[in-house]
């Protein structure tokens, strides 16, 4: 089958497409692997509101469901066993890929929210995760919450790869990126070159989401509504910014003659929200080598169709610097934007979560 031009060419610019999303449906019915004949789909995320969407909107798992009922699953555990059910599907499908491109063909599997601010917690469950899914191209997501950096550490230094999500500030990514680092800085201490073998991660910076925060708080202090639309953008321009320093630093250096992998940024969120922006956005603007941008289906659709490249992120940074000057002397507090955006953003996982556990619960309950 022949690639799409549009993602074909975001693909050579270095930017590696994902999918953001997954069902059983779309398993078994052959449109995932078409969407990686066809759309240049490389990768898949998933969250809790993605699995309560497909679960709920579909009887394919009606049958499993019935099975964990009759043996008395509880309710957590049957939900993990469902999840990690089409997770490694996911990745048996994405394996050719895997193999073919040595850093992509990954599937993300996140970890509980309701552990988002229990560092011990979260790693016992992401090695539980890595066990249960047992596949080579599996990503742990693990969230960027202050609690959770010791878990990253220390789940990169067992050999698990991970994608970290929920970074909102360029703040919070340095010290993700140090997480990284200090986890393949122990690993290397143990291991010898080939520890690293097969060993990924990728940096989650979420994007939309920022500017409908930003936009709501600048129309309140009455700002110049031509820095509406410009946050997320910015935003993520300067957290490129921080990877690129990060990378040319003696410590990266030293890991990367070890044989450590680098831990690519990924533009999460890529979704447009206000629909006076255009819809490929997100994708268009934020264009360079070494990153992946995760984009739900709409919005992969629309960049097939009509996509364009960009500005390079690269030559973007003093623009970028510029426009969140603009923003906090407006006014906005930035600090207490992006607190707001982590808090929201770990509360709707959890009520996703919360509702999921009610929905397989309920089914349980019926076919028991």
């Amino acid at each position: 089958m022949t690639q799409n031009p549009q993602l074909a060419d975001l693909s050579s610019h270095g930017v590696a497409v994902w999918l953001d999303d997954l069902s059983r449906d779309r398993i078994n019915s052959g449109g995932l692997a078409a969407l990686t004949a066809e759309r240049s789909v490389v990768g898949i995320t998933t969250n809790p509101t993605i699995f309560g969407a497909a679960i709920s909107g579909s009887d394919i798992y009606n049958d499993q469901i019935s099975d964990l009922s009759k043996r008395g699953v509880a309710i957590d555990e049957a939900l993990r066993m469902i999840t990690a059910y089409d997770v490694r599907a996911a990745c048996d499908v994405l394996a050719a890929t895997a193999k073919r491109t040595g850093r992509d063909g990954r599937v993300s599997f996140e970890v509980d929210p309701r552990l988002a601010f229990d560092t011990h917690a979260t790693f016992a469950e992401a090695t539980s995760l890595w066990w249960l899914v047992d596949r080579p191209n599996l990503f742990i997501k693990i969230p960027a919450t202050e609690a959770c950096l010791p878990a990253i550490t220390d789940t990169i230094a067992l050999g698990i790869s991970v994608n970290v999500t929920l970074i909102f500030s360029v703040e919070r990514y340095k010290l993700v990126m140090d997480a990284y680092l200090t986890g393949l800085e122990r690993r290397a201490k143990t291991e010898n070159s080939s520890g690293f073998d097969g060993l990924e991660s990728v940096a989650s910076f979420f994007v939309s989401r920022v500017d409908t925060e930003i936009d709501k708080r600048l129309e309140a202090v009455g700002a110049d509504s031509a820095l509406q639309g410009k946050a997320a953008v910015a935003n993520a321009v300067l957290a490129y910014q921080a990877y690129a320093e990060v990378i040319a630093s003696d410590r990266w250096r030293k890991l990367a003659a070890k044989g450590a992998n680098v831990q690519r940024p990924l533009w999460a969120s890529t979704g447009t929200k206000n629909k006076a922006y255009p819809d490929t956005l997100y994708v268009s603007r934020l264009v360079a080598p070494d990153t992946v941008n995760t984009m739900p289906e709409a919005t992969l659709q629309a960049y097939a169709d009509h996509g364009e490249i960009g500005t390079p992120v690269q030559n973007q940074y003093e623009w970028a610097a510029t426009v969140m000057e603009q923003i906090r002397a407006a006014g906005v507090d930035m600090d207490d934007a992006f607190t707001t955006l982590e808090t929201e953003g770990v509360d709707k996982f959890k009520a996703s979560w919360d509702d999921l556990v009610t929905s397989v619960s309920d089914e349980l309950k019926r076919v028991g």
